[in-house]
């Protein structure tokens, strides 16, 4: 039994998407989150500007004594390197090995989209390991750039609006390809599923990023003996790198039931 906090990171607030599952999985695991919600977005960002962010993002979670590092960040899941996040003195996870598996899984034609930012399209990292996993998938991947800040500024719910204009202008190459699992490979992308769901139908798969790293992230805990052994109890608490009030504001959305907890601004260049 292991009563140290989990580690979540983002650029701002997708990650509490992870967040609202893993409360909901595990009622007895405290949670500390960080959001960057200075810097945000990460998703446009050079590729050594988005490691050189993740690198802070973990050292301040790890002199926060955390037991399990989460990464609930597309964009910092399809850059960090894969040597670097073993050398690590806790277990790290980021969220696009779990979503693969969620398609792998889902999927009955092999016929499979991704969405996701300019930097997690342009790594290739999903598509990458959906070719490992499924050899004979027919994937379609494409940059979704204006789908983080529509959430951040309050428009997942505007399904006759911007947002959803936005999301069939983008999504089209996607119905064309007549997929039938689409991985929404950004956390914040979960906020805009009714939006995305009116345009794709019902008979598409969506996959959670942030919901399948948090079942990944409990079948971890209890293989590796690192959960807390208590099934209520557990508390969270946030810290962000910009103004906490805009943060408390915005967050009851994304965690819906599991809101609350007491939120602090940080300096996160000092890590």
């Amino acid at each position: 039994m292991d009563k140290r906090p989990i580690g979540v990171f983002d650029s701002g607030l997708g990650g509490l998407t992870a967040v609202r599952e893993l409360r909901r999985i595990l009622p007895g695991e405290d949670i500390i989150y960080f959001g960057d919600t200075g810097r945000i977005p990460y998703g446009t960002r050079s590729r050594e500007t988005i490691l050189r962010y993740a690198r802070q993002d973990i050292a301040f979670l790890l002199s926060k004594g955390v037991k399990y590092l989460m990464a609930a960040c597309g964009t910092v899941s399809s850059t960090y390197p894969a040597e670097e996040a073993a050398a690590l003195p806790v277990p790290y996870t980021g969220v696009v090995s779990a979503a693969v598996e969620g398609a792998v899984q889902a999927t009955r034609t092999g016929k499979v989209g991704v969405i996701g930012t300019s930097a997690t399209i342009r790594s290739g990292s999903y598509v990458r390991l959906l070719e490992e996993k499924l050899p004979d998938a027919r994937i379609t991947a494409l940059a979704c750039p204006l789908f983080v800040p529509l959430v951040e500024n309050g428009f997942a719910d505007d399904h006759g609006g911007v947002a959803g204009i936005v999301a069939r202008q983008y999504l089209e190459p996607i119905l064309q390809a007549d997929v039938d699992t689409l991985i929404l490979g950004c956390t914040h992308y979960p906020l805009l599923a009714p939006v995305i769901r009116k345009i794709t139908g019902p008979d598409v798969t969506l996959i959670d990023p942030g919901a399948q790293a948090a079942r990944a992230a409990r079948k971890a805990l209890l293989a590796l003996g690192l959960d807390s052994g208590r099934e209520t109890g557990g508390s969270a608490r946030y810290y962000v790198s910009d103004d906490p009030e805009g943060f408390s504001d915005s967050a009851a959305f994304f965690l819906g039931d599991y809101a609350g907890g007491p939120v602090e601004q940080i300096r996160i260049e000092t890590y």
